[in-house]
């Protein structure tokens, strides 16, 4: 091991699959979690710091120093709301200001397309609202931009909060008595233009500045369903969407770690930028990346955020991108479409299709089904594996239309 990998690495967050990630590298590790992991930790001999992260980031000099008496190096972010803790710390270890500063605009959803707009990227149109007066004129500005008249199909907005991961928040305006929805509790909001054209995410894991493996990851229905690698369709526009992401590194100026970033791509090949994340993705895609290419992204991830790991580490860790992807690795996420649960409805031609690796759906202990945030909370997945992208789509498109609980 590299005598530079002594040092302590913390990872901020909770995460089984990272944990074990780092420890099968053989670094010492700490992790940075909520109290109630605290008994689970300790049974299972992990070093652990419980920690708060919805305290105010003024608390962070406490985190700091007790992180420093273990001898941390490096701060790992592994969900959203610690990737400004994570900037935090590692602005004090490295004695950096301005890492806290570029996770703030990775937290912003209002500063990071203002960024990727003045580095040249594609971005739809947008705005704050502070109020549901901001969201009737924006709409309607959109509409007049749009030449839309009384009787024609409106064009919808979309508003979101600045710093929830996915989906939490985020709703679609489809005409003005919509915006009566929104509580006034829920701003300021960003707003902006529908997107059309098909969404997918980029998995960048970056060291010195330089992407050094780029995955593309395609979305059959937003928060339902994606598989890795994307399909030859979308794969054929790699270069374009490469240059899009080096871009976009050097206008976030990220050196380290891994960057989330969603896109719309139309027939045409015009990509657009959604937004960016600084962290783990949901959706079970690093999963899907170990399954499809056969290495861990949770030890890819920690790779790239330490500035020690050298190029003939990464070179060696990184396969070549798609071609030496054994097949598809696909998923759905479940949702209940019932309020309340009385049994599982597994089809058999399921679990006879060659494509089914296994599912992880269950009988909850209440039967009563927990109301949506985002896509946060879905009852287990079905996980897939297959040579043919097209199958695999179809597969996930038929499998979202049944009722797995009734």
């Amino acid at each position: 091991m590299n005598a530079n990998h002594n040092q302590t690495t913390a990872l901020l967050g909770w995460s089984l699959q990272a944990i074990e990630a780092i420890d099968k590298m053989g670094r010492p590790y700490v992790v940075v979690g909520p109290p109630e992991f605290q008994s689970f930790a300790d049974k299972n001999e992990i070093l652990f710091v419980p920690w708060q992260f919805n305290v105010p980031i003024e608390q962070s000099f406490e985190l700091y120093e007790k992180l420093k008496e273990m001898n941390v190096k490096l701060a790992v972010p592994i969900y959203e709301e610690t990737v400004e803790w994570a900037g935090m710390m590692n602005s004090l270890l490295f004695e950096n200001p301005k890492l806290f500063n570029k996770s703030l605009l990775l937290r912003d959803k209002g500063l990071m397309k203002r960024r990727a707009h003045l580095a040249g990227l594609r971005v739809g149109v947008f705005e704050e609202a502070y109020n549901k007066e901001d969201i009737a004129r924006f709409f309607k500005r959109i509409n007049q931009a749009l030449v839309k008249l009384e009787d024609d199909q409106l064009e919808p907005i979309h508003v979101k909060p600045f710093d929830k991961a996915g989906t939490v928040g985020h709703r679609m305006i489809r005409e003005e008595k919509d915006i009566e929805e929104i509580d006034d509790e829920e701003f300021p909001l960003l707003m902006e233009s529908h997107l059309e054209g098909q969404e997918f995410s980029c998995e960048a894991f970056i060291h010195n500045g330089k992407v050094k493996f780029l995955n593309i990851t395609e979305y059959v229905k937003l928060g339902h369903s994606n598989f890795v690698p994307a399909s030859p369709a979308l794969e054929k526009w790699r270069p374009q969407i490469r240059e899009e992401i080096e871009k976009l590194v050097g206008a976030f100026e990220v050196t380290h770690g891994i960057i989330h970033p969603e896109f719309f791509i139309t027939s045409s090949g015009e990509i657009y930028f959604g937004e960016v994340a600084n962290r783990i993705p949901g959706g079970h895609i690093f999963e899907h990346i170990e399954r499809a290419y056969g290495f861990s992204a949770y030890q890819g991830q920690i790779l790239c955020c330490d500035p020690d790991t050298t190029e003939e580490e990464l070179n060696a860790f990184f396969p070549e991108e798609v071609v030496s992807a054994k097949g598809h690795s696909g998923n759905l996420m479940v949702y209940p479409k019932v309020k309340a649960i009385s049994r599982l409805n597994i089809p058999k031609e399921l679990k006879d299709h060659p494509y089914f690796v296994k599912h992880n759906m269950f009988i909850p202990a209440s039967s009563k089904v927990a109301e949506r945030v985002g896509f946060g909370n879905h009852y287990g997945s079905i996980n897939f594996f297959g040579t043919d992208a097209h199958e695999m789509r179809k597969l996930l498109e038929e499998f979202e239309q049944h009722n797995f609980y009734l």
